[in-house]
């Protein structure tokens, strides 16, 4: 058949399926093809989606937004957009006027671009500039676009969120542009197609092509034409970036041993990369350059979906997964110059296992200097996570509490076993006491006994790096989430005395945790972003090394922001009528970004008091969220804010309405001396206790 008859077919049938679409209101997808001047685009369209898969996108602001949890919704409206386009521009009072009238009606409404050419910061400016106050979703792979079929821009997209079907694909009404004001009160086919959906009717079929401009979609044609070979394309990508963790015992759900294997789970590897759950890399591309990035670039991410749409063909020649056997090592980076024993647990089967803070006692007689660490961890689901700090001394009962910690020895979360130190960057670990872990460990429907190692790696005996790793958290457990709420943020900082580079940061959050980034605010103001996290995952948590250290000025700030989904929308959400404070259980919730660095000024032989100096501001940092440097009786959050605000005014000496700094280091130096006179024992203060935290 000549490419003349394939086209004369399509456009015949083309042009029945408009007829039928036209005729037949029971169509639960209505395609909206069909301007008199575009019969050679109809013909080559893509077919039409019936249904909608899953995606996560990021938006302008860094904000993740997953279709699949968007059940609450009575109808989801995507509608198509770019940069400099006059006819999506022109939609912008039109948009508005169908959010004002269908958002208070539970209509989620949301943009799409989909250009290659538009860039994230001009896409934000453009959304300013026009006042859009709908989310822009960034499908800079194209592949929600490519599932649509999505030719031009300003096309709606009516989503039925009970079904996932697509109730209407088209423009807003019949118009040929949008250069008018005004929508067309007699054929307003959007606002028709919403109120069926929630009418729970079917929607009438447009009968017109959206007049949006064209956008360029180049792998549709090339996937269309040219087979993707599992041998040569996929297999490779998989062994570079996956097979590490998907091998046999290894941290993966199932091995990628062969050709077979990898198919059967082609689907679900479709799925997960298109929700961004895999490999779990969370932060967006766009933000940061990173060490050991695990993400995938989207031509890797592009070439695996489309295979799987393509029927996930195998290619010819030898199967390069099947070549070799791979076998997880118990010890990935070598054999440890000294071991450690996790006291052993038992996890019951069931019930709520408190944080446990075992003891591991240190047999060395001489001091080493520290260069990695890692954990194997016996009883991966129950496990939560391991933080080590080290002890002075042995404690008589057994317990290393961590408002006794030293530096830390590293630490285990789902997905980050190992810690590295840089070249000639060490932690010292002295001769005798101990190292102190806090386990927090979860039951899982039978009971365990754990019995995980902690392994040491030494810098050679007599060898000391010149430089010193420091560890220290932004921390805030005056968190309050209120019942419901979708989008809870909260905000907290560290400030730094002295000049530092700064070496990694890893974000940690509950079962609530939606979102977070980090940013650095120089002394004299300017701010810079330096890890954004559209979507946390607490099934996967690392910590993230900046490719280069990055220079932290004396007097700078680290700022966090954590959003929190405590909304019934969360699959993960163990109640949503509950208001959540900070807590130890992951049905409680936590805001706790632990960040490593090292001070400019201090050597191995030259240690310093810096961190010191870093806690004495700590307090403000967690209550301070408008970041203006003091603390407004409305920012008093929590128990620890609402005993604070008992003595607001006898701490605000200068009557402002405000305490700062010094006023707040009054205050605690106060409490400290009330403590001794009462010859308690030394209660640790809130920011340094809450600074190992708990993972």
């Amino acid at each position: 058949m000549t490419k003349a008859m394939i086209s004369a077919l399509l456009a015949t049938a083309a042009a029945a399926l408009l007829s039928g679409c036209a005729s037949d209101s029971s169509a639960p997808n209505a395609l909206s093809v069909g301007t008199p001047v575009a019969a050679a685009e109809i013909a080559s369209a893509p077919a039409p989606a019936a249904t909608i898969d899953n995606f996560m996108l990021s938006d302008t602001d860094y904000m993740g937004h997953e279709l699949y949890r968007m059940t609450d919704a009575r109808a989801i409206v995507i509608v198509t957009t770019g940069n400099g386009c006059p006819i999506a521009r022109n939609l912008a009072p039109q948009l508005k006027t169908l959010k004002a009238r269908y958002g208070g009606q539970g209509v989620q409404f949301l943009l799409l671009n989909s250009n290659l050419q538009d860039g994230r910061d001009a896409i934000a400016r453009e959304k300013e500039e026009f006042g859009i106050d709908i989310p822009i979703l960034m499908d800079s792979n194209q592949l929600v676009g490519e599932q649509l079929g999505v030719t031009r821009t300003a096309e709606f997209f009516v989503i039925d969120p009970k079904t996932w079907k697509i109730a209407y694909r088209g423009p807003l009404d019949d118009r040929m542009d949008y250069g008018t004001q005004k929508a067309n009160a007699e054929h307003p086919w959007a606002s028709d197609a919403i109120e069926a959906v929630l009418a729970g009717r079917p929607a009438m079929a447009a009968t017109k092509m959206s007049p949006g401009c064209l956008i360029d979609f180049p792998e549709r044609a090339k996937v269309a034409t040219t087979k993707i070979s599992y041998v040569k394309d996929v297999a490779p990508i998989l062994e570079k970036k996956c097979v590490a963790c998907h091998l046999e015992g290894g941290i993966g759900p199932f091995p990628m041993t062969s050709y077979d294997m990898v198919k059967g789970f082609a689907p679900m590897i479709r799925e997960v990369l298109r929700t961004d759950r895999m490999p779990p890399w969370n932060v967006d591309p766009h933000v940061g350059k990173w060490a050991d990035d695990k993400s995938l670039s989207a031509a890797e991410i592009k070439t695996v979906v489309h295979w799987v749409e393509q029927g996930a063909p195998r290619g010819s020649g030898a199967d390069p997964l099947a070549a070799k056997r791979r076998v997880a090592q118990q010890w990935p980076l070598g054999k440890p110059d000294l071991v450690l024993e996790i006291p052993a647990y038992t996890i019951p089967a069931s019930g709520v296992v408190d944080y446990q803070r075992p003891v591991m006692v240190n047999p060395l007689t001489e001091g080493r200097w520290v260069k990695a660490s890692t954990f194997v961890v016996n009883q991966r689901q129950a496990v939560h996570h391991f933080l080590t700090g080290y002890l002075k001394e042995v404690p008589a009962d057994g317990k290393g509490n961590e408002s006794r910690w030293g530096a830390s020895m590293g630490g285990y979360a789902v997905g980050a076993e190992s810690t590295l130190w840089p070249k000639n960057v060490g932690t010292y670990l002295p001769p005798g006491g101990a190292i102190g872990a806090q386990a927090h460990y979860t039951p899982f429907g039978k009971e365990v006994t754990d019995k995980s190692q902690l392994g040491l790696y030494f810098y050679k005996t007599g060898e000391t790096p010149d430089l010193v790793m420091r560890n220290s958290v932004i921390v805030d457990p005056t968190i309050v989430i209120p019942a419901g709420e979708a989008r809870h943020k909260e905000t907290a900082y560290i400030d730094f005395p002295k000049e530092a580079l700064l070496y990694s940061a890893f974000p940690h959050a509950h079962y609530r945790g939606y979102a977070s980034d980090l940013w650095i605010e120089y002394p004299d103001g300017a701010r810079k972003r330096l890890l954004a996290m559209p979507r946390y995952d607490f099934n996967w948590q690392r910590e993230y090394t900046f490719a280069e250290p990055l220079k932290v000025p004396a007097g700078s700030k680290l700022i966090a922001n954590y959003w929190y989904d405590n909304s019934k929308q969360n699959p993960a959400n163990p109640d949503a009528s509950k208001t959540i404070v900070w807590g130890d259980q992951s049905w409680e919730e936590m805001f706790y970004t632990a960040v490593r660095y090292r001070w400019v000024e201090e050597t191995s032989a030259k240690l310093t008091t810096y961190d010191e100096l870093m806690d004495k501001t700590r307090l403000l940092g967690m209550f301070d969220d408008n970041i203006d440097g003091r603390i407004q009786k409305a920012e008093l959050k929590g128990e620890m804010g609402a005993n604070i605000g008992k003595y607001f005014a006898m701490v605000d000496k200068n009557a402002d309405g405000a305490i700062d700094a010094t006023e707040l280091a009054a205050m605690q130096a106060m409490t400290r001396r009330r403590e001794q006179a009462q010859q308690a024992p030394a209660a640790t203060p809130a920011p340094s206790a809450a600074r190992p935290g708990g993972r």
